[in-house]
């Protein structure tokens, strides 16, 4: 297993939108200063994102019409055209929004500490870093639950995979593996990534009745549990 070590990996590239991010953007409700008419465009934003999971829920994104949505959600059609142009522009500016809410771990996920970290890990305590990344996924629970369920989008998992599962695995690599990385290093980047996601989504599907500090040091045990160590907490 590539070893856990205090140097910070090196700074990455600035990140290019992708067309998904692009279109979420060019779609979404502007954000303006408090007024009577920004007002009415958060209580419409907020009405169609949750009729949005409502119906994820209770039909499958792939049923949902915008028609459905507006119904649902007490506007007119014109007023969801104004902003939106379909139900897939609608879809990515929420997921896109929770995306962008990850942001601010992916950089604290690059300055951690190793040398602290590891203290938390091997005295099985929670990593306060991953306790707020589980506090922030539980605020964004019911959209989770509906978009990374059956009735979902099968695209919003690899993306919440490579925003942030992967990063939490390469934060924990040696220097030497980040600035080097074999084909090896990569599918266990990959394993482990793909390992958190199904965590996370387990997590949310069984109503997120473990406490974050609990999901924090379940995420720590698994990734550093050793071979013929009892499966336990």
């Amino acid at each position: 297993m590539p070893t856990l070590e205090k140097t910070r990996p090196a700074a990455k590239a600035e990140r290019v939108p992708s067309r998904r991010q692009a279109a979420a953007s060019r779609h979404a409700l502007p954000a303006h200063e408090a007024s009577g008419e920004d007002r009415r465009i958060t209580r419409s934003r907020a009405a169609l994102r949750q009729a949005l999971i409502e119906l994820m829920e209770e039909r499958g994104l792939e049923a949902i019409t915008v028609n459905d949505l507006c119904t649902r959600a007490g506007l007119t059609r014109g007023t969801f055209y104004n902003h939106y142009q379909d139900k897939d522009a609608l879809l990515a500016a929420f997921e896109q929004e929770v995306l962008d809410g990850l942001v601010s771990f992916e950089r604290r996920l690059g300055d951690l500490d190793m040398e602290t970290a590891l203290t938390f890990i091997v005295q099985r305590r929670p990593l306060p870093l991953l306790v707020d990344i589980f506090d922030y996924l539980r605020d964004q629970g019911d959209f989770l639950h509906a978009a990374l369920g059956p009735g979902g989008d099968v695209c919003f998992g690899p993306l919440l995979r490579d925003s942030l599962c992967t990063q939490i695995v390469e934060s924990i690599l040696h220097q030497q593996y980040r600035d080097n990385p074999t084909a090896f290093v990569g599918y266990y980047v990959a394993f482990y990534a793909s390992a958190y996601l199904g965590v996370i989504t387990r997590w949310v599907q069984t109503g997120m009745r473990e406490t974050s500090d609990e999901m924090a040091l379940i995420s720590e045990r698994l990734l550093f549990i050793q071979p013929g160590e009892s499966i336990e907490l």
